[in-house]
């Protein structure tokens, strides 16, 4: 049987002799930590612009676009990760964010137990259904590991998400 490439756009790009899709996208990484670089390199090679919020000046590694709060840099093209669930200012960040247009909020962190992002909003006065909007855990269960695992894990579950497909982030 043979097949024609032809007519299939996808496969095209497979093979380097089509163009890939236009698509505004922006992946925001909050909080620099070592899944943030690997989320932002690895983001920026699936077309993803991207950039990091560090609140924190001292934090800020270089060679990012880096903002230090939400402001008008999160649009309705963003998909917006917390890489770290320790931080004091989960809280405060995460309030700005639910009031921002990103297309999608999560936060890093283990399905076992409740995140502490949870009762930081629930202090702040965040509403139980905006509360609710924040994804965790993130991305697809392939038993994650090292900074690499989890942000080819998240970025994966986050292109199932962004195409309507069911990548999983059931776990």
């Amino acid at each position: 049987m043979t097949h024609s490439h032809e007519e299939d756009p996808a496969c095209e790009v497979a093979h380097g002799t089509g163009p890939a899709p236009e698509a505004a996208r922006t992946l925001v990484a909050v909080f620099a930590s070592p899944v943030a670089e690997v989320l932002l390199r690895f983001g920026a090679e699936l077309g993803y612009r991207t950039m990091l919020m560090e609140p924190d000046p001292g934090r800020r590694p270089g060679g990012f676009t880096t903002v230090s709060e939400v402001g008008g840099h999160v649009d309705a093209t963003c998909d917006v990760v917390l890489t770290d669930h320790h931080r004091d200012e989960i809280g405060p960040v995460l309030r700005d964010l639910l009031k921002s247009p990103a297309r999608w909020i999560g936060i890093m962190g283990s399905p076992r137990h409740t995140g502490p992002h949870v009762q930081a909003l629930t202090e702040l006065g965040v509403p139980p259904e905006e509360i609710a909007r924040v994804h965790r855990p993130i991305g697809l269960n392939i038993g994650s590991r090292t900074p690499a695992e989890i942000a080819l894990a998240t970025l994966a579950g986050l292109i199932a998400d962004r195409n309507d497909r069911p990548g999983g982030f059931a776990f």
